[in-house]
């Protein structure tokens, strides 16, 4: 079996006190608590912090857990050969004594340490949780979208229909609640966790909500100032773009980035000052002209040089 740090998840010292175990568990299950808390590992955390006071605040199972020495969490162990005995613990399942997980092992305890091999009843397991990973096109993730997960049961292949509300964002989880792994003993199902992960866009850079474009302008647009059509998630809009636009200057179309409806990102025109490849001889006239009569310089000049 793989051994759990009880005193680790509580954060408190492997000698504290009744006391300062239930202070500890009240500040942690606050902090933790799915309903309150942000953290993207908080019910995780949540389920050790119960695990480990279930265990910690009963003085039998505090004594049996301690019995089996300080180890790395994670690390797996076999208790040692009268551990089962000195604490009046029968096998709990009737298989493999290193079989079985640690809580498990420790639930038990509380029903079969005043009648070795007497009638035992079976405490409730929560079904595990599990995590998948959906690649979502931009547009999907913008408008809504629904889902169909292949899935591998142990009971056999399955199709998992999933629906993607409008205005998801990369990295945001969708919980399906009782999709998980079953319950043991009458314990409810655990949960799906689906990960959404944009897939790139040939039009768009995504940045948390936020969408940025390149959009190229000719030299004559960028001095004067113009109205363009630019492409959103939602159709084509107009854009004022100010006199003396520069390159990478970002213009902001305010809401017309990626998320629900009452909290949208926003969209950025990168602009990109482009020149014809080729001149007609009236072009070329013009463009000379402007040369000698600008009095616009892009670079220092050789006295402000150091």
């Amino acid at each position: 079996m793989k051994y759990k740090d009880y005193y680790a998840a509580l954060e408190v010292p492997r000698d504290a006190d009744a006391d300062a175990i239930r202070k500890a568990y009240r500040r942690l299950a606050r902090k933790y608590h799915p309903d309150v808390s942000k953290e993207s590992e908080a019910e995780a955390r949540f389920k050790d912090i119960a695990e480990a006071y279930e265990t910690l605040k009963d003085p039998e199972k505090r004594a049996a857990y301690d019995a089996l020495g300080q180890r790395r969490a994670g690390e797996e162990f076999t208790a040692p050969g009268d551990w089962r005995d000195h604490f009046d613990f029968g096998d709990p399942g009737g298989g493999r004594f290193e079989d079985i997980d640690l809580a498990d092992l420790l639930d038990a305890l509380g029903r079969g340490r005043h009648a070795r091999g007497g009638p035992r009843q079976a405490v409730p397991r929560r079904g595990q949780d599990h995590d998948i990973v959906a690649d979502l096109p931009l547009r999907d993730a913008h408008r809504g979208t629904t889902l169909h997960l292949a899935l591998q049961r142990p009971e056999g292949p399955q199709t998992l229909e999933v629906t993607v509300p409008p205005g998801v964002t990369d990295g945001q989880k969708l919980r399906l609640r009782g999709q998980g792994g079953k319950g043991r003993n009458g314990g409810e199902a655990g949960d799906i966790y689906v990960h959404l992960r944009l897939q790139p866009d040939p039009h768009y850079r995504v940045a948390g909500k936020d969408l940025y474009f390149d959009l190229a302008l000719s030299p004559w647009e960028a001095a004067l100032g113009a109205e363009v059509h630019v492409p959103t998630l939602d159709g084509d809009v107009v854009l004022k773009v100010p006199a003396g636009a520069h390159s990478a200057q970002k213009l902001r179309l305010r809401g017309r980035g990626l998320g629900a409806a009452t909290a949208r990102g926003d969209l950025y025109a990168v602009v990109h000052i482009d020149v014809p490849r080729t001149l007609t001889a009236r072009e070329r006239e013009l463009f000379e002209a402007l040369a000698k009569e600008s009095r616009f310089h892009p670079r220092p000049s050789k006295e402000a040089q150091p």
